[in-house]
Protein backbone atom coordinates (compact mmCIF):
# COMPACT_ATOMS: atom_id res chain seq x y z
CA UNK A 1 0.00 0.00 0.00
CA UNK A 2 1.25 3.14 -0.78
CA UNK A 3 0.08 5.74 2.61
CA UNK A 4 0.71 8.93 0.44
CA UNK A 5 -2.55 8.01 -2.36
CA UNK A 6 -4.59 6.84 0.68
CA UNK A 7 -3.66 10.11 2.34
CA UNK A 8 -4.20 12.41 -0.68
CA UNK A 9 -7.75 11.02 -1.17
CA UNK A 10 -8.42 11.09 2.44
CA UNK A 11 -7.26 15.22 2.76
CA UNK A 12 -9.34 15.91 -0.78
CA UNK A 13 -12.37 13.98 1.32
CA UNK A 14 -11.64 16.27 4.62
CA UNK A 15 -11.72 19.48 1.85
CA UNK A 16 -15.02 18.56 0.53
CA UNK A 17 -16.39 17.79 3.97
CA UNK A 18 -15.26 20.97 5.64
CA UNK A 19 -16.65 23.07 2.47
CA UNK A 20 -19.97 21.00 3.14
CA UNK A 21 -19.83 22.06 6.94
CA UNK A 22 -19.27 25.88 6.11
CA UNK A 23 -21.44 25.79 3.28
CA UNK A 24 -24.39 24.04 5.23
CA UNK A 25 -23.87 26.47 8.53
CA UNK A 26 -23.98 29.71 6.44
CA UNK A 27 -27.54 28.45 4.79
CA UNK A 28 -28.48 27.23 8.39
CA UNK A 29 -28.05 31.15 9.76
CA UNK A 30 -30.06 32.54 6.64
CA UNK A 31 -33.02 30.22 6.67
CA UNK A 32 -33.00 30.43 10.61
CA UNK A 33 -32.92 34.17 10.36
CA UNK A 34 -35.90 33.84 7.31
CA UNK A 35 -38.16 32.15 9.76
CA UNK A 36 -37.54 29.33 7.81
CA UNK A 37 -36.87 26.96 11.46
CA UNK A 38 -37.22 23.16 10.22
CA UNK A 39 -35.21 23.91 7.00
CA UNK A 40 -32.26 25.62 9.13
CA UNK A 41 -32.52 23.04 11.36
CA UNK A 42 -31.99 19.98 8.96
CA UNK A 43 -28.68 21.94 7.72
CA UNK A 44 -27.45 22.18 11.06
CA UNK A 45 -28.02 18.79 11.88
CA UNK A 46 -26.20 17.84 8.40
CA UNK A 47 -23.63 19.96 9.07
CA UNK A 48 -22.58 18.42 12.04
CA UNK A 49 -22.88 14.58 10.36
CA UNK A 50 -20.36 16.60 8.00
CA UNK A 51 -18.34 17.49 11.48
CA UNK A 52 -18.04 13.94 12.34
CA UNK A 53 -17.14 12.78 8.79
CA UNK A 54 -13.83 15.18 8.90
CA UNK A 55 -13.29 13.60 12.18
CA UNK A 56 -13.37 10.09 10.70
CA UNK A 57 -11.21 11.06 7.85
CA UNK A 58 -8.49 12.91 9.98
CA UNK A 59 -8.36 9.84 12.54
CA UNK A 60 -7.35 8.07 9.37
CA UNK A 61 -5.15 10.01 8.14
CA UNK A 62 -3.40 10.70 11.07
CA UNK A 63 -2.99 6.79 11.71
CA UNK A 64 -1.68 6.71 8.01
CA UNK A 65 1.69 8.97 9.82
CA UNK A 66 -0.24 11.63 7.69
CA UNK A 67 -1.40 15.55 8.22
CA UNK A 68 -4.58 17.03 7.99
CA UNK A 69 -5.40 19.66 5.34
CA UNK A 70 -7.99 21.43 7.14
CA UNK A 71 -8.54 23.83 3.83
CA UNK A 72 -12.35 23.71 2.24
CA UNK A 73 -12.67 22.94 -0.99
CA UNK A 74 -13.56 26.27 -1.90
CA UNK A 75 -16.01 29.68 -0.33
CA UNK A 76 -18.74 29.36 0.54
CA UNK A 77 -21.65 29.77 -2.07
CA UNK A 78 -24.27 33.32 -1.05
CA UNK A 79 -27.48 31.31 -1.61
CA UNK A 80 -30.01 32.54 -0.49
CA UNK A 81 -33.51 31.75 -1.39
CA UNK A 82 -34.70 27.94 0.07
CA UNK A 83 -35.11 26.18 -3.23
CA UNK A 84 -32.28 27.71 -4.90
CA UNK A 85 -30.38 26.11 -1.32
CA UNK A 86 -32.01 23.22 -1.72
CA UNK A 87 -30.99 22.40 -4.97
CA UNK A 88 -27.53 23.25 -4.97
CA UNK A 89 -27.22 21.30 -1.69
CA UNK A 90 -29.23 18.29 -3.75
CA UNK A 91 -25.96 18.81 -6.45
CA UNK A 92 -23.23 18.73 -3.37
CA UNK A 93 -24.39 15.55 -2.26
CA UNK A 94 -24.36 14.04 -5.62
CA UNK A 95 -20.92 14.99 -6.35
CA UNK A 96 -19.66 13.84 -2.72
CA UNK A 97 -21.52 10.22 -3.53
CA UNK A 98 -19.66 10.10 -7.55
CA UNK A 99 -16.25 11.11 -5.55
CA UNK A 100 -16.30 8.81 -2.89
CA UNK A 101 -17.42 5.75 -4.75
CA UNK A 102 -14.39 6.79 -7.11
CA UNK A 103 -11.91 7.43 -4.53
CA UNK A 104 -13.07 3.74 -2.48
CA UNK A 105 -12.10 2.25 -5.50
CA UNK A 106 -8.44 3.88 -5.98
CA UNK A 107 -8.01 2.72 -2.15
CA UNK A 108 -9.27 -0.67 -3.23
CA UNK A 109 -6.36 -0.61 -6.33
CA UNK A 110 -4.00 0.88 -3.71
CA UNK A 111 -4.86 -1.85 -1.16
CA UNK A 112 -6.14 0.41 1.58
CA UNK A 113 -9.21 -1.86 2.50
CA UNK A 114 -9.90 0.27 5.88
CA UNK A 115 -9.88 3.70 3.98
CA UNK A 116 -11.86 1.78 0.90
CA UNK A 117 -14.76 1.11 3.77
CA UNK A 118 -14.52 4.41 5.32
CA UNK A 119 -15.64 6.09 1.65
CA UNK A 120 -17.83 3.22 1.10
CA UNK A 121 -19.46 4.21 4.51
CA UNK A 122 -19.20 7.98 3.34
CA UNK A 123 -21.63 7.52 0.41
CA UNK A 124 -24.37 6.08 2.33
CA UNK A 125 -24.43 9.04 4.35
CA UNK A 126 -24.42 11.37 1.81
CA UNK A 127 -26.99 9.88 -0.66
CA UNK A 128 -29.14 10.05 2.60
CA UNK A 129 -28.70 13.84 3.02
CA UNK A 130 -29.21 13.80 -0.86
CA UNK A 131 -32.38 12.09 -0.47
CA UNK A 132 -33.29 14.60 2.41
CA UNK A 133 -32.74 18.01 0.14
CA UNK A 134 -34.52 16.05 -2.99
CA UNK A 135 -37.49 15.31 -0.94
CA UNK A 136 -37.87 18.97 0.54
CA UNK A 137 -37.27 20.33 -3.35
CA UNK A 138 -39.87 17.44 -4.43
CA UNK A 139 -42.50 19.16 -2.08
CA UNK A 140 -41.69 22.86 -2.65
CA UNK A 141 -42.77 21.62 -6.19
CA UNK A 142 -45.74 19.73 -5.02
CA UNK A 143 -46.90 22.50 -2.57
CA UNK A 144 -45.60 25.70 -4.16
CA UNK A 145 -45.23 28.54 -1.77
CA UNK A 146 -47.82 26.92 0.71
CA UNK A 147 -45.38 24.32 1.56
CA UNK A 148 -42.19 26.94 2.30
CA UNK A 149 -44.90 29.11 4.14
CA UNK A 150 -45.46 25.99 6.55
CA UNK A 151 -41.88 25.96 7.20
CA UNK A 152 -41.88 29.63 9.17
CA UNK A 153 -44.55 28.39 12.01
CA UNK A 154 -43.21 27.42 15.07
CA UNK A 155 -39.79 28.91 14.61
CA UNK A 156 -40.08 30.95 17.68
CA UNK A 157 -36.66 30.20 19.80
CA UNK A 158 -37.14 27.86 22.67
CA UNK A 159 -35.71 30.46 24.84
CA UNK A 160 -39.15 32.99 24.19
CA UNK A 161 -41.02 30.40 25.66
CA UNK A 162 -43.11 31.99 28.61
CA UNK A 163 -41.30 31.33 32.21
CA UNK A 164 -43.30 28.79 34.17
CA UNK A 165 -44.73 29.41 37.71
CA UNK A 166 -43.29 28.47 40.56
Amino acid sequence: MDKQKSIDLLNKGVADELQAVHQYMYWHFHLDDQGFGPLSSMFKRIAIEEMGHVERLAERILFLKGDVDMVPAGPVERVLEPDAILKRAAEMEHAAVGAYNAFAIQCSQNADAVSKQMFEALVGDEERHFDEFDKQLDNIKRFGPSYLALQSFNTAPESAAPPKAD
